[in-house]
């Protein structure tokens, strides 16, 4: 599952542009086999006064938590690979706005983790392909 937090100045996107940020999202992640029911997306609006980027308030600042539960890696390069294509996924919805982005990744443990009270198959799994094809958990 991707979590994906996106904190924003009120306004900043309207009801259409937050659905294109997450289809775009959701797109990302279906590319390697992930059930689009695991990606999730929250917009936080933040008052502008709230939100502060080295001491001072920000009115035009957009602060991305994502969390990585179903997939993790460690190899460097995939990291890096990784980070360059969600700066590009973000850049129409943040920098070629003018406004300025910071984002994150972290990584849950994969153990850690349900969804409606079932254990997610293994990574890859003909269980986890079926849960994608229907786009829901089922028993197993």
């Amino acid at each position: 599952m991707p979590l994906w937090h996106v904190y924003h100045p009120p306004g900043t996107y309207d009801p259409g542009q937050k659905k294109q940020l997450s289809t775009d999202i959701t797109g990302f992640y279906t590319r390697f086999g992930l059930p689009r029911f695991y990606v999730v997306v929250i917009f936080h609006e933040v008052a502008a006064d709230s939100f502060h980027v080295g001491g001072q308030p920000h009115g035009a600042a957009v602060r991305v938590v994502v969390e990585h539960i179903a997939r993790h890696t460690e190899d460097p390069d995939l990291r890096r690979r990784t980070r360059e294509a969600l700066a590009a996924l973000l850049a129409p919805h943040t920098t070629d706005r003018g406004l300025y982005c910071e984002f994150h990744v972290d990584e849950t443990p994969r153990n850690l983790w349900m969804i409606d009270g079932l254990t997610p198959p293994p990574e890859q799994s003909e269980t986890e392909k079926l849960w994608a094809r229907e786009n829901r958990p089922l028993p197993y």
